[in-house]
């Protein structure tokens, strides 16, 4: 990333720009259209909203957590969408059965589309996205399943067209490995159909598919991108394509599993209730009564110099998250429980010793 920018409208960038987008297109799992914005994951959020759908049109919006709500609700309901937010205990993922019971009565087709945040930061549970899409199939509803892939994309096996997703919302600082100013859409085309065939036309101009495609057509974009994230996108597929999916997967399995392993070894709760649904890329933890995680979290902090995820939202003071993705080692790891189980007795927080040996039998058995 520390290189001079060069001429976005030169011969040089349009090797980059096919490059990060052709790469990327590996790490949704898909051929269809991936679209790259300078912005967050929540402009790629309403880029995904925007374009397919028009203000009025129903949507049913899985809650999960507090991105489920602060990313997708909140967005949605800005943009004049009508949605039905079906609620979740903020302990799994989203309810196949949930999902059957909201869509199975709309025989009109009255859903345009249906949002599910694949991996849900902040509680640490994953929803089964081949489980939601088969639950659509044989209801045989044509709304679009538009799903939030911001922290699980590059970690957690994600499958774009095998599971017939039609846009997926991604970032560049999770998985990716990339500072944050990145997002990213992958576009089926009948999501592109519906934006076309909409009734109100999109007014915007940064977030257009369309613009974006046409120019990414020839390795270039409609406006300024962001050069020099793109190159450090270029060198993040590079690592990741050297190690493959599928040993990426594994590992960020080998250090959930492990993580998991360690707070259970302390006697402390893990926040998913749904075996299936652990995350493996952060793991979110239940404090005991009467204790604060925000306090717990400051004490470490101050004591190891180490940062721990706040609970959001209704789980602020109640649960702390512990992160385990992206370039990470088994190092890295031992280093990060070793701080938690150090500042859970600096806080005089009532737990168990043991989680390091735990976590650390968990990663020679599974090495």
């Amino acid at each position: 990333m520390d290189a001079p920018v060069i001429d976005h409208r030169g011969p040089e960038f349009a090797d980059l720009g096919r490059a990060v987008l052709d790469g990327m297109r590996a790490i949704f799992q898909t051929k269809a259209h991936v679209i790259i914005y300078p912005s967050s994951g929540t402009g790629a959020c309403e880029a995904a909203l925007s374009n397919p759908l028009s203000p009025g049109d129903r949507v049913v919006i899985m809650e999960t957590g507090w991105f489920s709500h602060v990313a997708w609700r909140q967005v949605a309901e800005r943009l004049g969408l009508v949605v039905d937010y079906v609620p979740g205990t903020w302990r799994r993922g989203a309810s196949p059965d949930d999902l059957e019971a909201r869509l199975a009565p709309d025989r009109q087709h009255d859903v345009k589309a249906v949002v599910v945040v694949h991996n849900e930061t902040s509680t640490g549970a994953t929803s089964r996205l081949a489980d939601l899409r088969a639950v659509m199939n044989r209801l045989h509803h044509p709304a679009l399943l538009i799903v939030d892939t911001v922290s699980s994309l590059g970690s957690l096996d994600y499958q774009h067209d095998e599971w017939e997703v039609d846009v997926a919302v991604s970032g560049s600082q999770k998985g990716l490995m990339v500072p944050p100013g990145l997002g990213f859409n992958a576009v089926s085309e009948k999501a592109l159909k519906a934006s076309l065939a909409k009734k109100m036309k999109s007014t915007s101009t940064y977030w257009d598919w369309h613009e974006m495609i046409r120019a990414n057509a020839t390795g270039y974009f409609p406006y300024t991108p962001a050069t020099n994230l793109l190159y450090g996108l270029r060198e993040a597929l590079a690592m990741l394509q050297e190690e493959g999916l599928a040993n990426i997967f594994r590992r960020h399995l080998r250090h959930g599993e492990a993580t998991r392993a360690a707070v259970r070894a302390w006697g402390l709760e893990i926040l998913c209730e749904e075996p299936r649904e652990y995350s493996n890329v952060t793991t979110a933890v239940l404090m005991p009564d009467g204790h604060d995680a925000d306090r717990l979290r400051a004490t470490i902090l101050e004591r190891f110099d180490m940062s721990l995820g706040t609970g959001l939202g209704k789980l602020a003071g109640k649960a702390f998250r512990i992160g385990h993705l992206g370039s990470f080692n088994d190092l890295m790891l031992a280093g990060t429980l070793s701080g938690v189980e150090m500042g859970l007795a600096a806080a005089g927080v009532p737990h168990r010793p043991g989680g390091i040996s735990a976590a650390l039998s968990h990663l020679a058995q599974a090495d």
